[in-house]
C-alpha cells in the first residue's frame, strides 16, 4: 500500500453566480464530470456537501469556488484532468471563470489514509504563491515526489 496520497485544490471565480443562465452548462456537467472523476483510476476522494458538490462552499471568498481531491499518485490525476471527457470543460473554464491572476492549483503529499482539510489547503496555495513550487507546494507542470517515510523503517 502506498505511504502517500496527492491532494490537490484548485479554485476558480465565478463570472457570475452559481444558478445563473451564464454558468447553466457548467452546473449541468459537475455530476457527470464528479462521477467521472469518482470512477477514474487512482481518486480516493473528493470535498462533497450535502448536494453532491463543493459549489456552496465558500470559504476563500463569496465568488470562489473550491475543488479539492484526493488521488493515489500524480499520474492518475493528471490521467483524469487530461485524458478523460474531463478535458472539454477544462477548456470551456474561460467561459465560467475570470482568468486566474495567481496561481489557482496546488498539490501536495498527504500519508495516506489522511483527509486535507480546507485551512490546510489554503495554506498550500498561500505558500505556492509566495515562494514557488517546492516540495511541500507544487504544481502538475512542475511535481515533486513524495517524501519517503522516515518512522518504523
Amino acid at each position: 500500500m502506498a505511504e502517500h496520497h496527492l491532494a490537490q485544490l484548485n479554485i476558480a471565480r465565478l463570472r457570475a453566480p452559481i444558478d445563473s443562465p451564464e454558468l447553466a452548462d457548467f452546473v449541468a456537467l459537475l455530476p457527470e464530470i464528479n462521477g467521472l472523476a469518482e470512477r477514474s483510476p487512482g481518486y480516493v476522494w473528493r470535498l462533497q456537501d450535502e448536494s453532491g458538490d463543493a459549489t456552496a462552499l465558500r470559504p476563500f471568498e463569496p465568488d470562489v469556488i473550491v475543488n479539492l481531491t484526493v488521488w493515489q499518485s500524480v499520474d492518475s490525476l493528471r490521467g483524469f484532468v487530461y485524458r478523460t471527457a474531463h478535458l472539454e470543460p477544462m477548456r470551456r473554464r474561460r467561459d465560467w471563470f475570470v482568468p486566474a491572476d495567481e496561481a489557482y492549483l496546488v498539490l501536495w503529499w498527504i500519508p495516506a489514509g489522511d483527509l486535507p482539510t480546507i485551512a490546510e489547503a489554503a495554506d498550500r496555495l498561500d505558500l505556492l504563491r509566495r515562494t514557488g513550487p517546492s516540495p511541500e507546494a507544487f504544481t502538475l507542470r512542475e511535481p515533486f515526489p513524495a517524501e519517503p517515510s522516515t518512522s518504523g523503517s
